[in-house]
């Protein structure tokens, strides 16, 4: 029996996965084939199964690679001083800003939705994105930063549904005002997030620069 090289078998698995992105990106989940994913890598349907089982399993593969991705994104926004504008920066260019993210995003649901096996893919996406998202909040909790009387799984979720969201924005409207949609977002969520004692003088802060120009002007 021939040996198989480790690293040469990852490294066409990954050859595999970025030639199905491109294919899921072209014509859907529904509509990209694994003859088209073929096509696509450059391998014969026969090839493919020494690597993927189906499509399902190829989904689930880069469903694995997305939330590796996710942890690290968590991983830095709970460690950061500000969590409220790091979670704005990951909305930015994990959502806003990231057309793929928003393309791919949408039809997962669409998918899910008519796909029970798809569907449990994306159930157990979300699932451990809620997990990361419930222990993120529990954290910035204990330090003070997040309200302690919301309820981190029913706020994780809050969260996600904001995220999928954010990735919906810009398909809605193509020309749409990414800045002033941050600006939303911070305000949104810091009412939200924030302790009340803490969203009381953010509150006081917010004002006093909106009303230092008038008071500038009177005084004139």
């Amino acid at each position: 029996m021939r040996k198989v090289d480790p690293v040469k078998h990852e490294q066409k698995r990954r050859d595999i996965l970025d030639a199905a992105f491109r294919c899921f990106i072209k014509d859907g989940f529904h509509g990209a084939s694994t003859t088209d994913i073929c096509a696509a890598a450059k391998i014969s349907p026969g090839h493919l199964y020494h690597y993927f089982s189906s499509k399902e399993a190829i989904v689930e593969a880069m469903v694995d690679m997305g939330l590796e991705s996710a942890a690290r994104e968590f991983g830095k926004i709970s460690a950061a001083p500000d969590f409220i504008e790091a979670l704005i920066d990951y909305l930015e260019h994990g959502s806003l800003r990231h057309r793929t993210a928003q393309v791919l995003s949408l039809d997962a649901l669409a998918e899910a939705a008519r796909n029970p096996q798809f569907a449990g893919i994306v159930e157990k996406h979300a699932s451990v994105s809620r997990n990361l998202l419930v222990d993120f909040i529990g954290t910035a909790q204990r330090q003070g930063q997040i309200d302690p009387d919301l309820d981190p799984a029913a706020t994780a979720n809050i969260l996600l549904a904001v995220i999928d969201g954010a990735r919906a924005m810009p398909i809605r409207t193509p020309t749409l005002d990414i800045e002033q949609s941050l600006a939303h977002l911070r305000t949104l969520l810091s009412r939200f997030l924030k302790p009340p004692r803490e969203m009381s003088a953010h509150i006081r802060r917010v004002t006093r620069r909106t009303n230092a120009p008038l008071n500038a002007s009177r005084k004139k």
